[in-house]
């Protein structure tokens, strides 16, 4: 992983340095919201913040994707990025939408909305697994 990493260009230095901010902010403000906050309290402005600052961070990750898509200039390397968020929305969407009409008519669990973006993220993951499997050496981006 380093080896990639060292090889890695500007725009995917960036992204990487963004993603990691955003990531070690998700999980400061999973814990600080885990540790300050009561379920049982009653609402509070500062709650509220608190609560959302989880979220500012997932924010920040999808911009560090934007971002990413909009600087890369090599055509190639935008279209592999792409197809695997096309993977990882495909995941997404089919797995909410069954999970979801399975909750309509049936008394499993209730997915929490929580789980979708990190669903989503290990779509991406699945999508470089498909970008290698279908493009060999060349698909890992």
């Amino acid at each position: 992983m380093w080896g990639r990493l060292a090889k890695a260009g500007p725009v995917q230095r960036r992204y990487l340095r963004r993603m990691a901010l955003s990531s070690v902010f998700y999980v400061a403000a999973i814990f600080a919201a885990s540790r300050l906050l009561d379920r049982e309290a009653p609402v509070s402005a500062l709650g509220v913040v608190i609560a959302l600052m989880p979220g500012v961070a997932v924010l920040g990750m999808i911009g560090a994707l934007a971002r990413l898509y909009l600087e890369l200039g090599d055509e190639y390397l935008r279209m592999l990025e792409v197809r695997k968020a096309m993977v990882a929305t495909g995941l997404t969407l089919a797995v909410c939408s069954v999970w979801g009409i399975l909750e309509l008519f049936t008394p499993v669990p209730r997915l929490p909305l929580f789980w979708v973006f990190p669903m989503w993220a290990m779509g991406l993951g699945l999508g470089a697994l498909v970008n290698k499997l279908t493009l060999g050496d060349a698909g890992c981006a």
